[in-house]
């Protein structure tokens, strides 16, 4: 019970920390989202540095680097996130906090889909029901919009392909992102170097905005270990139901902190988004309450 609570608490504030970011990114202008993001990739890498030792030390980065397969593929979660990072301080500083909370709820559908099509998994009845209602949701908003809604696209599919390459790698929290930052790094210490150069940098011209972008890194780090120590205390369906936190705070921030207006429409197409999740939910609560019970009668029958 005690384990189960300490795990609840990590993975709600986890999940309670991403969801808050909103409220961060604004404070470091008038830093552009290109610096920011370097910024965030080269201060990830040194609070990891720090942070390592105290995690297990650098035996599992060692192991990492000596396996080509792994490494390749932390590498390509590394280029990925990129991009879902980019988007996101883009779409928070240009006033898109909802249309970022969208790409975070539909986030579960495209993973499905990702098992469909790249790993050839069957999907139950009810996972395509709510793979089609998250469809319909996106059709909706397309329409509303006169476009797709793109940010929520990026967002959804950058993040869906980053859970599959860190899945398929398959190592440590702590070690896989000391890796991801290092991979990064480099590509970040030049964007920083060429900005600097056009007279652009703002990190060093104020003390204040100079220690919130440092800040970057631990507010990236903290919270993914946060989400690893959670992830080891809870059960898969726990985590599965909190990872709607993110998003719905997101969305709470957009509408009532940012403002942001949300038409008809688009109300149509969040709703429906709900749903879906929400039978997916049911459906993955009821999926693992069945292999529950036969995981129980094997028990029995071996007894």
């Amino acid at each position: 019970m005690q384990q189960t609570r300490s795990g609840l608490g990590y993975g709600a504030g986890a999940y309670l920390l991403w969801g808050l970011f909103p409220l961060y990114w604004p404070l470091l202008e008038p830093a552009g989202t290109v610096e920011i993001l370097a910024e965030r990739m080269a201060f990830s890498l040194v609070v990891m540095v720090v942070v390592l030792p105290f995690t297990g030390g650098y035996a599992g980065v060692r192991r990492i680097l000596a396996d080509r397969r792994q490494f390749g593929l932390l590498a390509a979660a590394a280029f990925v996130v990129t991009f879902n990072w980019g988007t996101y301080i883009y779409a928070v500083n240009s006033g898109h906090v909802v249309e970022s909370s969208l790409g975070y709820f539909i986030n579960p559908l495209l993973t499905i889909m990702l098992g469909v099509f790249v790993l050839h998994e069957r999907l139950r009845r009810l996972q395509w029901i709510a793979v089609g209602i998250g469809a319909a949701a996106v059709v909706v908003i397309t329409v509303d919009y006169g476009r797709p809604p793109w940010i929520a696209l990026i967002l959804a599919v950058s993040f869906a392909l980053y859970g599959f390459f860190k899945k398929q790698a398959a190592a440590g929290a702590a070690d896989s992102m000391l890796v991801e930052t290092a991979v990064l790094f480099p590509f970040a210490l030049a964007t920083i170097i060429v900005i600097g150069a056009r007279g652009d940098l703002v990190f060093g011209t104020r003390w204040s905005t100079s220690v919130l972008l440092a800040g970057t890194g631990l507010i990236t780090v903290i919270p993914l270990l946060m989400f690893a120590a959670g992830t080891r205390r809870l059960p898969l369906s726990v985590v599965g139901l909190l990872q709607y936190l993110a998003p719905v705070v997101q969305f709470a921030i957009g509408v009532g902190v940012r403002h942001e207006h949300l038409p008809a429409a688009e109300w149509v197409g969040f709703v429906l988004v709900w749903i879906a999740l929400v039978v997916l939910t049911f459906d993955g609560l009821r999926s693992q309450r069945a292999t529950a019970r036969l995981a129980q009668s094997a028990e029995a029958v071996a007894a």
